[in-house]
C-alpha cells in the first residue's frame, strides 16, 4: 500500500515534470523569437549607423566647404572694399575694372548661392536623418523595455516553477516519511492479523473436530434410541413441546398489558358517552321535570339505562384474555381460548348497539321536528345519524374480524393459516376506520352543542350536559386513535409471531392438540424442575463427600503431627532429666493411645506436654528459624519462578522483535531502493531545470552585451537576477545535501 502511495506521488511528479518541459519548450521558441527579433534590429541598427555616420562625413565635409566658402567670401569683400577708393581716383579705369569685378561678383554670388542653397538641403537632410534616428532609438528603447519586461516575467515564471518543485520535493520527502511510519504500523496489523487469523483457524479446527464428535454422537443416538420420527406427521408433531421463547412470551404480556389499558378507557368513555346521551334524552327537546317526554325518548332512555350490562363485559374479558397470557405458556392463535370470550362480549355489545341505533335516529328525527330547530341543527342532526351508522358499521366490521381470529382456538377448519396475516390487517384497517368515524362526530356533536348554545332557550343543565357529551367524545376518539396506532405499530409483531409452535410443522392441528401440548409443557416443566433438584441434590452429595474426604485427610495429618511432636518432646525430657522424663514419657505415651482412639484428647495431652518442657526457648528458637528459612525458601521460589515466567516471556518477545525487525530491514530496504529511484529521477529533473535555466541564462546574458550600452538600469537588474539565481542554487544544494 506504501509502495502504491509513493507510486502515484512519482507518477504526479512525472506529471508536473511533463509540464514543466512543455512550458520550457515554449519559453525556449519564446527566447528564440526574441533572439531573431533581436538580430533584425541589431541589424536595422547597424544600416542606420552607417547612414548616420556617412551622413556625419557629408555635413563635416559641408562644414568645411561652408567655412572655406565664408573665408573666400570674407576675403572678397575685403578686396571690394580696397578697390573702391582707387576706383573713385581713376574712373577710367574703374570702369574697365568694375566691369571685370561685377562679373566676378556675378559669379561669386552665384556660386555663393549654389553653396547656400546645398547648405540648406544638407542641414534638411542632416535634421531628417536626426529625427529619424532618434524615433529608431525610441522604437528600439521601447522594444528594448519590453524584452526586459518580458525577461522578467519569465525570470518569474522560473523562479515559481523552482519554488514550486522545491516545496514538491519537500512534500514528497514528508509523505515519504508519513508512509514509512504507516507501513511499520500496517506490517504490525498485519502480524497481529495473521496472529488471529491463526487462532481463529485453530479454533475453527476444534470446533469443527467438536461438532464433528458431537454429529456423530447424536446420529448413533438417533439411531439408537428414536424409535420413530415423531416430526415426520403433523399429527404427531403437533404434540410436540416447542422452544419455550421467554422473551416471546414477555413481549406478548406487555403488548396485552397495553391493550387492556386502551380497552379500559375506550369502556370508560362509551360508559360516559351512553350515560349522558340518556341524560340529555331527558332534558331537551322536552324537559322531563317539566313535561313528559315522548314514549320513543323514554324507550330510548330505558335501553341506554342499560348499557353498563353491555360495555362493562368488554372490560372483564380483555382482563381475562391478559391474565391468561403468562410467562409459562405459548401464546399462538390456536392457544388464546380467553379470545373467544372477548369476541362474544364484542358480539353482546354489537347487538346492543344495534338495538338502540333506531331510536337514536327517531329521536334525533323528533329533535328536528321540534319547533326550537333551526335549519344548521337539523343539518348537524342529519350528519349524526350518518355518523351513528357509520359507527354501529365499523364495530359490526371489527366485532367480524375478531370473531374470525377467535376460530382457532374453537374451530381449526374455520380460518385457515394463510389468511391469519389479511385478517389482522383487516383488524388494523377496522381500527383506523373507527377512529376517522369519531372524529367526525367529534367535530358534528361540537358544531351542533355550539348552535343549541346559542339559543333563547338553552338551559344550564342542557350546555353542561353537551359538554359533558362532548368530553366523552373526544376521550373516545383518543382512545380509537390510541388503539388504532398501537395495532398498527404492533401488527408486523403479530403477523411475525403467527409462525410460533411446534418445530418443523406450519402450527398447531387443533384447539385439543394445543391443550394437549400445554399440559405436556407442564408435566415437562415439573420434570425439568424435579431434574434441577435431583442435580442440586448431587451436587450437595458430592460436595460434603469432598470435605469428608478433606476433613479426613485433615485428621490423619493432624494424627501424624502429633506423634512427631509427641516423640520429639519425650527426646527432648529423656536428655534432659531421667526422673522428669520419665513421667513425661509415660505421659506422653499414654497420649499416643489416646490420639489411636480420638484426635480430640491427643491434642489435650500435647498442650500439657508443651506446657511441661524444660526448654521452651531453644526450641521455640529453631521453631522461629526453621520458620524463617522456610519462608525464606517460599518466597526464592516464587521469585524464581516469576524469573523463569519473566525470562521466556522476554525470550518470547524477543523473537517476536527479532523477526519484526527482520520484515523491518526488508521494507527498509524495498524503501531505500525506491528512495534512490526517486532521489535519481529528483536530481535528472534538477539537472534538467538547471540546464533549462542556464541556456536561458546564456540567451539573456547575449541579449544584455548587446544592449548594455542603451541601458544602465537593466545591467544593475540581471545583477540582482543573478544573484537570486545563485541563492536559488545554493538552498538547492542544501536541500540535497539535506
Amino acid at each position: 500500500m506504501a509502495s502504491a502511495e509513493l507510486q502515484g506521488k512519482y507518477q504526479k511528479l512525472a506529471q508536473e515534470y511533463s509540464k514543466l518541459r512543455a512550458q520550457n519548450q515554449v519559453l525556449k521558441k519564446g527566447v528564440v523569437d526574441e533572439q531573431a527579433n533581436s538580430a533584425a534590429l541589431k541589424e536595422q541598427l547597424k544600416m542606420k549607423d552607417q547612414s548616420l555616420r556617412k551622413l556625419q562625413q557629408e555635413m563635416d565635409s559641408l562644414t568645411f566647404r561652408n567655412l572655406q566658402l565664408a573665408k573666400r567670401v570674407e576675403l572678397l569683400q575685403d578686396e571690394l572694399a580696397l578697390s573702391e577708393p582707387r576706383g573713385k581716383k581713376n574712373k577710367k579705369s574703374g570702369e574697365s575694372s568694375s566691369q571685370l569685378s561685377q562679373e566676378q561678383k556675378s559669379v561669386f554670388d552665384e556660386d555663393l548661392q549654389k553653396k547656400i542653397e546645398e547648405n540648406e538641403r544638407l542641414h534638411i537632410q542632416f535634421f531628417e536623418a536626426d529625427e529619424q534616428h532618434k524615433h529608431v532609438e525610441a522604437e528600439l528603447r521601447s522594444r528594448l523595455a519590453t524584452l526586459e519586461m518580458e525577461a522578467a516575467q519569465h525570470q518569474a515564471v522560473v523562479d515559481g516553477l523552482t519554488r514550486k518543485y522545491m516545496e514538491t520535493i519537500e512534500k514528497l520527502q514528508n509523505d515519504k516519511a508519513k508512509l514509512e511510519v504507516k507501513s511499520q504500523t500496517l506490517e504490525k496489523e498485519a502480524k497481529e492479523c495473521r496472529l488471529r487469523t491463526e487462532e481463529c483457524q485453530l479454533q475453527l479446527k476444534n470446533l469443527h473436530e467438536d461438532l464433528s464428535g458431537r454429529l456423530e454422537e447424536s446420529l448413533s443416538i438417533i439411531t439408537e434410541k428414536v424409535p420413530f420420527n415423531d416430526t415426520k406427521y403433523s399429527q404427531y408433531n403437533a404434540l410436540n413441546v416447542p422452544l419455550h421463547n421467554r422473551r416471546h412470551q414477555l413481549k406478548m404480556r406487555d403488548i396485552a398489558g397495553q391493550a387492556l389499558a386502551f380497552v379500559q378507557d375506550l369502556v370508560t368513555a362509551l360508559l360516559n358517552f351512553h350515560t349522558y346521551t340518556e341524560q340529555r334524552i331527558q332534558i331537551f327537546p322536552v324537559d322531563s321535570a317539566i313535561d313528559t317526554i315522548s314514549p320513543l325518548n323514554q324507550k330510548f332512555s330505558q335501553y341506554l339505562h342499560e348499557n353498563a350490562s353491555y360495555v362493562r363485559p368488554l372490560e372483564e374479558g380483555m382482563l381475562h384474555l391478559f391474565e391468561s397470557i403468562t410467562e409459562d405458556t405459548v401464546t399462538v392463535l390456536e392457544t388464546t381460548v380467553k379470545l373467544k370470550t372477548f369476541s362474544e362480549h364484542l358480539t353482546s355489545y354489537i347487538c346492543f348497539l344495534r338495538k338502540i341505533l333506531p331510536y337514536q335516529l327517531k329521536s334525533l328525527e323528533e329533535e328536528c321536528e321540534s319547533s326550537l330547530c333551526t335549519s344548521a341543527l337539523r343539518a348537524r342532526n342529519l350528519e349524526l345519524s350518518q355518523d351513528m351508522k357509520k359507527m354501529t358499521a365499523v364495530f359490526e366490521k371489527l366485532q367480524t374480524y375478531i370473531v374470525l381470529l377467535a376460530l382457532p382456538s374453537t374451530e381449526p377448519d374455520g380460518l385457515l393459516r394463510t389468511n391469519y396475516s389479511s385478517v389482522l390487517t383487516n383488524v388494523g384497517a377496522a381500527l383506523h376506520g373507527f377512529h376517522d368515524v369519531m372524529k367526525d362526530i367529534s367535530k358534528h356533536y361540537s358544531q351542533k352543542a355550539t348552535i343549541e348554545h346559542e339559543l333563547p332557550t338553552a338551559t344550564q343543565k342542557l350546555i353542561t350536559t353537551n359538554d359533558c357529551i362532548l368530553s366523552s367524545v373526544v376521550a373516545l376518539t383518543n382512545a380509537a386513535g390510541k388503539i388504532a396506532s398501537f395495532f398498527s405499530n404492533n401488527v408486523d409483531y403479530f403477523i411475525a409471531s403467527l409462525s410460533y409452535g411446534p418445530k418443523a410443522a406450519s402450527g398447531f392441528i387443533s384447539p385439543l392438540s394445543a391443550e394437549c401440548m400445554l399440559q405436556y409443557k407442564k408435566k415437562a416443566a415439573a420434570y425439568m424442575k424435579a431434574l434441577r433438584k435431583v442435580q442440586q441434590s448431587l451436587e450437595k452429595i458430592s460436595k460434603l463427600e469432598q470435605e469428608k474426604e478433606h476433613w479426613m485427610l485433615e485428621a490423619q495429618l493432624a494424627k501424624i503431627k502429633l506423634e512427631k511432636e509427641n516423640q520429639r518432646i519425650a527426646d527432648k525430657l529423656r536428655s534432659t532429666s531421667s526422673g522428669q522424663g520419665l513421667g513425661l514419657a509415660q505421659e506422653n505415651a499414654t497420649g499416643v493411645n489416646v490420639v489411636g482412639r480420638e484426635e480430640a484428647s491427643a491434642k489435650a495431652v500435647l498442650e500439657p506436654a508443651q506446657s511441661t518442657s524444660l526448654v521452651p526457648d531453644v526450641e521455640s528458637r529453631e521453631d522461629l528459624i526453621k520458620n524463617h528459612y522456610m519462608a525464606r525458601i517460599v518466597e526464592l521460589t516464587s521469585q524464581l519462578q516469576l524469573a523463569d515466567s519473566k525470562s521466556v516471556h522476554f525470550y518470547a518477545e524477543c523473537r517476536a522483535l527479532s523477526k519484526r525487525l527482520a520484515l523491518a530491514e526488508k521494507s527498509k530496504e524495498a524503501l531505500t531502493e525506491e528512495m534512490k529511484v526517486a532521489v535519481q529521477n529528483i536530481s535528472r529533473l534538477q539537472d534538467e531545470l538547471t540546464t533549462t535555466k542556464r541556456s536561458y541564462e546564456d540567451q539573456l546574458s547575449m541579449m544584455s552585451d548587446h544592449l548594455c550600452s542603451m541601458n544602465e538600469t537593466l545591467s544593475k537588474q540581471r545583477e540582482e537576477i543573478d544573484t537570486l539565481k545563485m541563492s536559488s542554487k545554493g538552498n538547492s544544494k542544501k536541500n540535497k545535501s539535506r
